[in-house]
């Protein structure tokens, strides 16, 4: 249905005069008839009839009117949708606990006036980065590995947090007792890591990782989730994982766990911010100028990461 009928149609019915009506709009008296006769003849109906002081609507015309400002209200919001600053602005943390969930959630709180999606159903960098060339997402948070690949057909990628890595351990473990550890002595205990998927960024992460401190890391066993992995490992004197100082983890009191931190070096697994170069949403640049004015906040320069990050 032509829009810019129904919009005739409303604005002629709420003056009753098509001079008045034409004025409204900033058209002709001849284009708001024109447009008026193609609305009849699509509808197969007519809206007025014409009287001394103007025109009125027919029974058909009153019926059609309360349904016509419903149709251009709906074309109107379906339009703001999707204009630039209308929409919400859609963002992929990968999951909800993570780091990069933790400084949308920074950002939100400063800037409470922007809508945000939060997206986390994108399994790896290679669905996410495809999301943000199709535009069904805005930006993702994700380590890119390899830059001259990925970063393709308008994408640009900034590195915005460094996620420290620190050692998760029961309280009976052998290394609990420890304030901070370094990649030296965290070389001589096996960490069991079942949640690292092969062909994954998170799995290109810790492959450089384990191959470049000597680390034995065990992705053995199934993944049944962050809670059954904080189960398993406050109730085991002997495992230990790897998890990030950002992420969120939650766990019943008589777990007793322990967060080491990892120093000299700090490890950091890099969050980088990627998103279309063309995209003009106004809360992405918002949020890009958020993260790049926190850098000292977010980012340890210092620390180690692998060589295919880029700083």
């Amino acid at each position: 249905m032509d829009f810019d009928g129904v919009r005739t149609f409303i604005a002629v019915a709420d003056t009753g005069q098509f001079q008045e009506a034409a004025s409204r709009l900033s058209l002709t008296q001849q284009a708001v008839s024109k447009r008026i006769a193609a609305l009849e003849a699509s509808l197969g109906a007519r809206l007025f009839v014409r009287t001394p002081r103007g025109v009125q609507l027919t029974i058909d015309g009153q019926v059609f009117l309360p349904h016509a400002r419903r149709l251009l209200e709906a074309a109107e919001r379906a339009a703001d949708s999707v204009r630039p600053g209308r929409r919400r602005l859609r963002v992929d943390v990968v999951k909800p606990n993570l780091g990069s969930a933790r400084i949308l959630r920074d950002f939100h709180s400063a800037h409470p006036e922007i809508e945000i999606d939060v997206v986390t159903h994108l399994f790896d960098a290679k669905t996410a980065l495809a999301a943000v060339r199709a535009g069904t997402i805005d930006a993702t948070f994700r380590a890119i590995t390899r830059p001259a690949q990925q970063l393709t057909d308008g994408l640009v990628a900034t590195r915005v947090l460094d996620d420290a890595v620190e050692l998760l351990t029961s309280d009976t473990h052998r290394l609990a007792a420890a304030t901070s550890l370094t990649p030296a002595e965290l070389a001589k205990h096996k960490v069991w890591m079942p949640f690292i998927v092969p062909g994954t960024e998170w799995a290109a992460y810790y492959d450089e990782l384990a191959a470049r401190f000597g680390l034995t890391i065990d992705t053995l066993g199934p993944d049944f989730g962050i809670d059954a992995l904080l189960e398993v490992i406050a109730g085991s004197p002997s495992l230990a994982t790897l998890v990030g100082e950002h992420i969120r983890l939650v766990w019943p009191a008589e777990y007793n766990l322990r967060r080491i931190p990892i120093r000299n070096p700090m490890l950091v697994y890099p969050h980088s911010l990627v998103w279309r170069s063309d995209n003009a949403h106004p809360a992405l640049a918002k949020l890009r100028a958020y993260l790049d004015a926190r850098r000292d906040m977010y980012r340890h320069l210092k620390a180690w990461s692998p060589p295919w990050t880029g700083r």
